[in-house]
C-alpha cells in the first residue's frame, strides 16, 4: 500500500504543518479570549443581507458529497496507519468532536437540542460506510436557526451601553461548561458574554457611542461569517471530526482548500510573513516565516491571534473579529516599506487582558532569508571566557529540483551549515551551539545529511510502516566528519519533526549535549491523497485527504512521537505539554517502542559529565539573578492564567486589568529572553544600521552548558 499511495501522490508530510482545513499566508503562498465565538469558519467579505428568523434556509448535502464521505470512510480506515475500527467507540468520539465545531464555546444551542441528537451519537460508524449525511446536516441547521435568535437577542442588546456598577463577574472558560437549559438561562449568559466585551473595549478609553459602533460591527461581520457557510464548510467540517478523530494531522480538505494548501511554497510576496487560518472568532498565525518583518520582529508568535488590523501609523483599527481568513490578508499585505499595524492576543494572555497593539513594516520575503545563519556569542564561566559558534537553523530546506539535476551548489541547509562549520573553525570557536527553537521540521533527507555532519557513520532514524515493516535511514557521508568538537543543540517546544530526528540521533550517540525544553511531539509521515482519482466520473473537483501513513523512531527504538525529544540540561518554559505540542492532542498517536538498531556512542559524554553538566547548571539556577527571576516571573504567570474569572464590575475590573497588564509585561520580559537572534533594533521599527541585540537567556545558557562540557572534558584528560 506503501508504494500505490506514494506513486498515486509523491507528497510526504515531514514537517509540522498547521493541520488546518483554512489557512492563508502573508508573505507566502500557504500550502478576547473571552468572546463566545462560533466554531463553524468564521467568514466575511458577503455582501448579503441578513436574513429574519423566518428566512433561514436549510443547507443540504449533495450526492457528491455523500461519495466521497464513503471514500472518506474506507481510506481512512483501511490506510491509515492507526487501525481503528469503525465502530461505535469511534462514532461517539466524531460525534463530540462534531458539536464541538459547531458550538464549541456552548452559547448557541440548548441543553434540549443536544439531547435530541443523541440518538446519532452511536450511528456515525454505519452513516460514514453508507454516505449518510443526515447527521451533520441535522445539527448545523439547528445551529443556524438557534444562531438566529441569539443574533435577533444581541442586536436588541447592544442598541445601548450597558452599566457596570453591579458586582458580578464572568467566566472566560466554558470549555466543561453545560449547555444552558432554557432560553432564559441563554439569555442571561448572552448579557454577561455581551458585557464582558463591552466592559473590555470601554476600559480602552472608548466613549459609549464608539463601544455601541464597535459591538454593532462585530456581530454584523458574525452574521455574514454564518450567512456565507455554505454545504461544502459544513461537509469539510463534518469529515474533519472524523479525520481528526484518528490523529491531529490526518485531514479532509475541499476543493478551494486543497487548492490553497498545495499552492507553490517558494514564491516571493510583499508582506509581513505569517500564515493565518480561521480560529473561531479570531484569526490565528500558525506559523511566522524565518526572514520575514514577524519573525525579525520577534512581536508575533505561532499561536497568536488577530484581533484588528490598521493601515500606516495613524490609520483606524479594523476589528477583524469573525473575518475570513483570505480577507484578513487582504489587509495585512501591502507594499514593501509600507505600515501594518495589528492588535493581537497571544496564546498565554491573561483572563481580562486587553489585545496588545504591535507595528510591522512590510518587505518583500526572499526564499534565502529562510536560510541557517551564523554568529558567536561569548560566554564566562568561572572567569574563564569561551568564544560559542552559534547556528540558527529555522528549517531544514533543501532544494529538490537542484539536487536531481546536479546543479552545483544548490540550497541545502546541510551544505550552509557545513561551511559554517569551516568559517567557525577558522575562527578558532570552544564550541559549537546548534540552535533548533521554533524550527518545525522539513527535509527528512537533511535532517539525515546534518547529522552526519557530526557523528563518523551509522545510523540516523527509524521508519516504521503500518504494517510492521521498519526501514533504516543512515548516514551517507562514507565516515567523514566536519566537526568532533564540543556542541550543544538548543531546542524548544515548537521544535518538531525533522528538529526531532536530528537532536534524538546526537542524543543517542552522546555526541553532545541537548538544552532547552521537550520538544513538540510530531513523529508521524503524512500523504495526499486526490480523491478524484478514486472517483474519476466526478465533474468537478472533489478534494484531498491528507493521511498519516509512518511513524519515526529513535535509533535507540524508542518513538519522537508524542514524547518528543527530552532535553539532556531542562530550561524553564513557559510552555507546558499539557497545553502545546503532540500530547495535548486527544487523538495524538501514542508514544511506542520497536528494537534499537545498531550504532556505536561517542566516548566524549558519558553520565559521570552529564551529571556534572546538571550540577552545574542547578547551582545557577539558585544563584543567578536573572535565572531566578525567570523562574518566578514564569511561577506567576502561571498560577496567573488558571483564573479566568474576570469581574463584571468597572471599578474591580480596572484593577484586575492593571495586575493582568503586569504579569503581562514578565511574561513578554520572558519571551524577549527566549527569542533566537534579534536583528531589528527597536521592536517594531525597521532594522537600523546598528542594530541593539536583547540577551538571549536561552541561548546564553546553552553557551554556559557547552563551556562546562569543555571544561569537564579537559579537567578529564588532565587527570588521565
Amino acid at each position: 500500500m506503501k508504494k500505490y499511495l506514494v506513486t498515486l501522490v509523491p507528497v510526504l508530510m515531514l514537517s509540522f504543518q498547521p493541520d488546518s482545513s483554512s489557512n492563508g499566508a502573508i508573505g507566502r503562498s500557504s500550502g478576547g479570549t473571552d468572546s463566545p465565538g462560533t466554531s463553524v469558519g468564521a467568514t466575511i467579505g458577503s455582501t448579503l443581507s441578513r436574513p429574519t428568523s423566518a428566512t433561514v434556509i436549510d443547507l443540504q448535502p449533495s450526492v457528491s458529497q455523500e461519495k466521497v464521505e464513503a471514500l472518506v470512510a474506507k481510506l481512512l480506515t483501511q490506510y491509515h496507519y492507526r487501525k481503528v475500527p469503525l465502530n461505535d467507540s469511534l462514532s461517539s468520539v466524531v460525534w463530540d468532536n462534531y458539536l464541538k465545531e459547531v458550538d464549541g464555546n456552548k452559547t448557541y444551542l440548548l441543553a434540549s437540542d443536544v439531547a435530541a441528537f443523541e440518538k446519532y451519537r452511536y450511528q456515525i460508524d454505519e452513516s460514514l460506510v453508507n454516505g449518510d449525511l443526515t447527521a451533520a446536516y441535522d445539527l448545523y441547521n439547528v445551529f443556524r436557526k438557534r444562531y438566529q435568535e441569539r443574533s435577533d437577542f444581541i442586536k436588541e442588546q447592544i442598541k445601548k451601553p450597558f452599566t457596570f456598577t453591579a458586582d458580578e463577574s464572568f467566566n472566560t472558560d466554558r470549555e466543561k461548561a453545560p449547555w444552558p437549559k432554557t432560553v432564559d438561562e441563554q439569555n442571561e449568559l448572552w448579557t454577561k458574554i455581551l458585557k464582558n466585551q463591552e466592559l473590555e473595549l470601554r476600559l480602552g478609553s472608548r466613549k459609549d457611542s464608539a463601544v455601541v459602533a464597535l459591538m454593532t460591527q462585530r456581530y454584523a461581520n458574525l452574521d455574514k461569517a454564518i450567512n456565507r457557510y455554505k454545504s461544502a464548510d459544513v461537509f469539510q467540517m463534518y469529515m474533519n471530526s472524523f479525520a481528526e478523530s484518528l490523529d491531529p494531522h490526518t485531514n479532509y480538505l475541499s476543493p478551494s482548500n486543497a487548492d490553497r494548501f498545495n499552492q507553490e511554497m517558494s514564491q516571493s510576496l510583499e508582506g509581513i510573513g505569517a500564515m493565518l487560518r480561521e480560529d473561531g472568532d479570531y484569526i490565528r498565525i500558525t506559523d511566522v516565516l524565518p526572514g520575514g518583518p514577524a519573525f525579525k520582529s520577534k512581536l508575533l508568535n505561532k499561536e497568536d491571534k488577530i484581533a484588528g488590523v490598521a493601515q500606516g501609523d495613524n490609520g483606524p483599527m479594523v476589528n477583524t473579529m469573525n473575518w475570513q481568513v483570505d480577507e484578513v490578508v487582504k489587509l495585512i499585505k501591502g507594499p514593501k516599506g509600507t505600515i501594518v499595524r495589528l492588535q493581537i492576543i497571544s496564546p498565554n494572555a491573561l483572563a481580562g487582558a486587553p489585545p496588545k497593539e504591535i507595528r510591522l513594516v512590510r518587505e518583500k520575503i526572499k526564499l534565502e532569508e529562510q536560510r541557517a545563519k551564523k554568529e558567536v556569542i561569548e560566554v564566562s564561566d568561572n572567569g574563564k571566557p569561551f568564544k560559542i559558534g552559534v547556528i540558527n537553523i529555522p528549517m531544514f530546506y533543501r532544494d529538490f529540483e537542484g539536487a536531481r539535476k546536479r546543479e552545483e551548489g544548490f540550497s541545502s541547509t546541510t551544505s550552509d551549515v557545513k561551511r559554517f562549520v569551516e568559517e567557525l573553525k577558522v575562527e578558532k570557536v570552544d564550541g559549537i551551539v546548534i540552535d533548533l527553537r521554533d524550527n518545525g521540521g522539513g527535509s527528512l533527507t537533511e535532517a539525515i545529511d546534518l547529522t552526519g555532519l557530526f557523528i563518523p557513520k551509522g545510523p540516523v532514524v527509524q521508519v516504521k510502516e503500518s504494517t510492521g515493516e521498519t526501514e533504516v535511514y543512515s548516514d551517507k557521508d562514507g565516515g567523514t566528519v566536519a566537526y568532533d568538537g564540543p556542541m550543544a543543540v538548543l531546542v524548544n517546544r515548537f521544535s518538531a519533526s525533522a528538529s526531532e530526528i536530528f537532536a534524538a540521533a546526537i542524543q543517542d550517540y552522546k555526541r553532545g549535549v541537548i538544552v532547552g525544553g521537550q520538544t513538540f511531539g510530531k513523529g508521524t509521515v503524512q500523504t495526499l491523497i486526490d480523491l478524484n482519482q478514486w472517483l474519476p466520473k466526478e465533474p468537478e473537483k472533489v478534494g484531498q485527504v491528507k493521511m498519516t501513513i509512518q511513524k519515526f523512531y529513535r535509533i535507540n527504538g524508542s518513538s519522537t512521537q508524542h514524547k518528543g525529544v527530552t532535553p539532556d540540561i531542562q530550561l524553564p518554559s513557559a510552555f507546558s505539554a499539557e497545553e502545546y505540542g503532540e500530547s495535548s492532542q486527544p487523538s495524538a498517536l501514542p508514544w511506542d517502542q520497536i528494537n534499537s538498531t545498531r550504532y556505536e556512542e561517542s566516548r566524549g559524554l558519558d553520565d559521570k559529565i552529564m551529571s556534572r553538566l546538571r550540577d552545574r547548571f542547578d547551582q545557577r539556577l539558585k544563584s543567578d539573578p536573572e535565572l531566578k527571576q525567570l523562574v518566578i516571573d514564569l511561577a506567576d504567570f502561571k498560577k496567573a492564567k488558571q483564573n479566568t474569572i474576570v469581574s463584571l464590575q468597572e471599578s474591580k475590573r480596572r484593577k484586575e486589568r492593571e495586575e493582568a497588564e503586569r504579569k503581562r509585561a514578565a511574561a513578554s520580559k520572558v519571551s524577549q529572553m527566549s527569542a533566537p537572534i534579534d536583528e531589528t533594533g527597536t521592536p517594531g521599527q525597521a532594522a537600523t544600521a546598528t542594530p541593539k541585540k536583547k540577551k538571549d537567556l536561552y541561548l546564553n545558557e546553552a553557551g554556559l552548558v557547552l563551556a562546562d562540557y569543555i571544561l569537564a572534558v579537559n579537567k578529564l584528560a588532565v587527570n588521565k
